[in-house]
């Protein structure tokens, strides 16, 4: 007994812990795991990287523009810049540049190109949704199993308490001699019995939080329990309303995973029609502003004579007031001065306007021989294309059976859900007419305990089915848009 007073404790101690925690109900539980899901999150970056790969691709259609600097010192033989002559002693450059181009016609290329980065961009939109329902109703099984598991513990708590109300008063017939101590003895083997399967539901419970807590990115040690609402009180929708072809109409147009493939197609449309347009010429429009300036360190700062040519009779001459006067040849040597850093600058505005250029034109790019390149291209699109088409027939193929295998699945746990109740309600009356007959002490104590596990089976036979049952509604419900909760 010691024994079993100790599981009782350790069963109490699990309830306290669960009282003491926030309680969570299925919205709130999807809600969480759409914000804090590690797939959420990567689904999420896939498609804020599509949008980048949209906008830049957009932004292709726009003109560009560059503009360039440069500065530096030039040594030894090089050409000036100014003058596009060579010049042998070092000088300062600095030069301007302002290009760019539009493209006027390309055959629709960069059009297309944007048009399908943006299908693409739509389509990992819908992705996201799509692994934000997988997630959904993954949270929805394993809250429904929670559930379940809190109602097969409760269930194992009443078994062991109806074994105790057999026991003592099978220990009261005993102590007086009306039955004997065998009787007593195949109880408390019960009661043990009963006790491990209590313990194991309530373990049953904390696992399946556990799964549910991972699930939702929760750590494993957060405080964490369920709202426990009633089987019986979950609002479920008629088969009337959840007929196959019908959830089928609504689903196709709603569901993101329908939406994916579709705007895949759209997108590989354009890709195709991208690169058929490397057959065709494309014109673009280029334009150019550019200016230089440039100085030397070394400058001229005057002249200095060297001396004269020799006279020779044959020199020319002139002839003033009847004099001659021979021509001479001085000879002049130049002088340089060296100019600071600040120096060289000077002239700077003057060659930037004396040297300001600017250049317009049209380059038309005609295609004659790549490789075979763009043929390939174009066959590898037309292909994605085609492929893109089967899967989203595939799609829509696999939704209308998912659709209708979900429906058969409901159909199938509503008869099981009847046959299950119909059990419980024969093994209540079996176990109930055991009673009567055991304390008549026309019936044995194993008889009585077999009557008891087959109603205690048929109890919990019974709270499967109903969960079940709840989940396949739910999940037509969700196919048909309705969103998760109880």
């Amino acid at each position: 007994m010691k024994y079993i007073l100790s599981l009782f404790l350790v069963g109490f101690a699990f309830q306290v812990q669960a009282q003491q925690a926030t309680k969570w109900d299925l919205k709130t539980c999807v809600e969480y795991a759409i914000k804090n899901n590690i797939s959420i999150k990567q689904a999420d970056v896939q498609t804020r990287l599509a949008k980048l790969q949209a906008e830049l691709a957009s932004s292709s259609r726009l003109p560009s523009l560059t503009g360039s600097s440069g500065m530096g010192l030039r040594l030894g033989r090089s050409i000036d810049p100014t003058t596009n002559g060579f010049a042998n002693t070092q000088f300062l450059y600095n030069n301007f540049g302002l290009n760019g181009g539009i493209q006027l016609y390309n055959a629709g290329k960069l059009k297309n190109n944007a048009d399908a980065t943006n299908y693409n961009w739509q389509a990992s939109l819908a992705d996201l949704q799509n692994a934000s329902n997988d997630i959904s109703l993954n949270v929805a099984t394993f809250y429904l199993q929670v559930l379940s598991t809190i109602e097969q513990s409760e269930i194992s708590k009443i078994q062991i308490q109806q074994t105790l109300e057999q026991l003592n008063a099978t220990k009261k017939r005993v102590e007086v001699g009306l039955l004997p101590e065998i009787n007593l003895l195949e109880l408390e083997t019960q009661l043990a019995n009963d006790s491990s399967n209590y313990i194991t539901a309530i373990s049953n419970v904390e696992q399946s939080k556990l799964s549910l807590k991972a699930l939702l990115n929760l750590d494993a040690g957060t405080d964490f329990d369920v709202l426990v609402q009633p089987v019986d009180q979950i609002k479920l929708q008629g088969f009337a309303d959840l007929q196959p072809d019908y959830v089928f109409t609504i689903a196709q147009q709603n569901l993101p995973n329908v939406k994916a493939a579709e705007f895949r197609v759209k997108a590989a449309e354009k890709s195709s029609l991208a690169a058929k347009a490397n057959f065709y010429p494309s014109l673009s429009f280029g334009y150019s502003l550019t200016s230089n300036f440039s100085n030397q360190f070394k400058y001229i700062n005057g002249y200095e004579l060297t001396g004269l040519s020799a006279i020779t009779p044959a020199s020319p001459f002139v002839t003033m007031n009847n004099t001659k006067y021979f021509v001479q040849s001085p000879t002049y040597a130049a002088t340089t001065g060296t100019r600071n850093f600040g120096n060289v600058w000077n002239g700077w505005g003057t060659q930037v306007n004396n040297n300001f250029g600017q250049s317009f034109g049209f380059q038309l790019s005609i295609p004659i021989f790549n490789g075979g390149q763009a043929r390939i291209s174009y066959q590898q699109a037309k292909l994605n294309y085609k492929s893109a088409e089967l899967n989203q027939e595939n799609t829509n193929r696999k939704l209308k059976q998912d659709i209708y295998s979900a429906y058969t699945n409901a159909i199938v746990a509503l008869n099981k859900l009847n046959a299950n109740k119909k059990a419980v309600t024969s093994a209540e009356k079996a176990f109930e007419f055991a009673k009567k007959r055991y304390e008549l002490g026309l019936l044995g104590t194993i008889e009585l305990l077999n009557n008891q596990n087959n109603f205690l089976k048929a109890k919990v036979n019974f709270k499967s089915a109903q969960y079940e049952y709840v989940f396949r509604i739910k999940l037509l419900e969700f196919y048909k848009g309705e969103s998760l909760s109880l």
